[in-house]
C-alpha cells in the first residue's frame, strides 16, 4: 500500500470564492471590520498544548496571517484534553475582546454553553478540528474522519491479509473527531468476515494508559494482532504497549497523526501506516475563513468544511508527499501550503 490519500483537491474541489454566500438561519450576531480597523486580533485555543498536531495547525494558521496581513493569531491551550482546563481559558479570552476565536473545542456537548458566552459577548467563533453538537460556531472545519477510520481499518484488514482480532484504542467519549474515526473504522472492518472485533477502549488522550491497555489486552487475548490509535496518544501508547510484550510486527498497528514519535516508530517497524493528517491546512483555511467573515460582513456558507489525510508508509515515507504530511516542532519547519476552503460533501438522500 504505497500511497492512498484522502485528498482535499481529489475528493472535494471547489473554489474558495464558491465558499463565501448568504445563509438565513442559524447565524449568530454579524460582525464585521473596517479596513481602518487596525490588525484583526484572531485568539486561537488548541486542544492541548504542545501537541505537534496543534502546532502544526497553529503553523498553519500564522503563515496564512502573515500572507494576508493586518492579522494577529495568539495562540493557547490547557495542559491537557479537559473541558474543565479549557473552559476558564475561554472565559479569560473573552475578556480581553478578541476580534474572533479559533478553537479546538474539548467536549461536543460541554463546550456549547462556554462558546455560546464568547458569541454573545459578540465574538465569533470557528471550530477547528473538533465541534461541537450545535451550529452556533460560524464554522467548522476539520480532517474527514469518518473516513479516515474507515481507510485505517483497510490498511489493516490488508496489512493482516483479511484475518485476525483487532481492536480500537480510542481517547474518550464525546470528542466529535475521534468518535468519528472510531465510528468509520468499526463500520469498514465489518466488511471483513474473517476479522473479529474485539472491541474499544479509551485512553483518555494519555499514552502511558495506551500502553498499559494494550500491555494488558495482549496478556488476556495473546491473539490479537490488529490495533488502530484513533490520534497521537494512543498511537503512541499502543506502540509502547506492543513493545512492552515483545509484539513488535506480530501486532500490526494503524496510527492517526504523524508527529516525530510516529514517525520513528514508523521506522523501527512497531507501527505499520499512519494516517496523516493536514493540520496545517486546517490553520490555513481557519484563518481565511476568519478574515472572509469579518470583512465581508456576511455567514459563511456553507458552514463545515474539510481538509485531506495522506497515508504514510515506510515504502512511501521519503517522497515529497508524505514529508509535506508530517507534522512539525516549531513553525520554522513550516512551508504554507496554500490550501483553499472546501465544504464539506453534502450527504445523500
Amino acid at each position: 500500500m504505497d500511497d492512498i490519500r484522502i485528498s482535499r483537491r481529489g475528493v472535494i474541489r471547489t473554489s474558495a470564492g464558491a465558499a463565501i454566500g448568504m445563509s438565513l438561519f442559524g447565524v449568530p450576531a454579524m460582525r464585521s471590520v473596517s479596513a481602518d480597523h487596525g490588525p484583526i486580533r484572531i485568539v486561537f485555543i488548541q486542544g492541548v498544548i504542545g501537541d505537534n498536531f496543534y502546532i502544526t495547525m497553529d503553523c498553519g494558521a500564522q503563515a496564512k496571517a502573515a500572507e494576508l496581513g493586518n492579522i494577529t493569531v495568539e495562540t493557547q491551550g490547557p495542559e491537557q484534553f479537559d473541558q474543565t482546563l479549557q473552559t476558564p481559558i475561554l472565559n479569560a479570552v473573552i475578556q480581553t475582546k478578541p476580534d474572533a476565536i479559533m478553537m479546538a473545542p474539548n467536549d461536543v456537548k460541554g463546550m456549547i454553553a462556554p462558546i455560546q458566552a464568547a458569541i454573545d459577548a459578540g465574538i465569533p467563533v470557528l471550530c477547528v478540528d473538533t465541534s461541537i453538537d450545535s451550529d452556533i460556531q460560524i464554522a467548522d472545519v476539520s480532517t474527514d474522519n469518518a473516513e479516515g477510520g474507515r481507510l485505517a481499518a483497510r490498511g489493516l484488514a490488508e496489512a493482516l491479509g483479511g484475518k485476525g482480532k483487532v481492536m480500537v484504542i480510542n481517547t474518550k467519549p464525546g470528542i466529535s473527531t475521534t468518535d468519528a474515526r472510531g465510528a468509520g473504522f468499526k463500520e469498514e472492518i465489518a466488511n471483513y468476515p474473517d476479522i473479529v472485533f474485539v472491541g474499544e477502549e479509551f485512553c483518555d488522550n494519555d499514552a502511558n494508559k495506551a500502553a498499559a491497555i494494550v500491555s494488558a489486552k495482549l496478556q488476556s487475548d495473546p491473539d490479537l494482532n490488529g490495533i488502530f490509535g484513533t490520534n497521537l496518544f494512543s498511537a503512541q501508547g499502543a506502540a509502547a504497549g506492543v513493545r512492552e510484550q515483545g509484539k513488535t510486527g506480530a501486532v500490526k498497528i494503524v496510527g492517526f497523526d504523524a508527529g516525530p514519535q510516529q514517525v520513528q516508530d514508523l521506522k523501527t517497524e512497531v507501527v505499520d501506516m499512519l494516517i496523516a493528517q493536514h493540520p496545517g491546512e486546517i490553520g490555513e483555511v481557519a484563518v481565511q475563513l476568519i478574515h472572509d467573515y469579518l470583512s465581508s460582513g456576511k455567514p459563511l456558507d456553507p458552514k463545515e468544511y474539510v481538509t485531506g489525510a495522506t497515508i504514510i508508509t515506510r515504502e512511501n515515507l521519503d517522497t515529497d508527499e508524505a514529508k509535506q504530511a508530517l507534522y512539525v516542532a516549531d513553525c520554522s519547519e513550516y512551508t504554507l501550503t496554500g490550501a483553499a476552503p472546501s465544504p464539506a460533501a453534502t450527504p445523500s438522500a
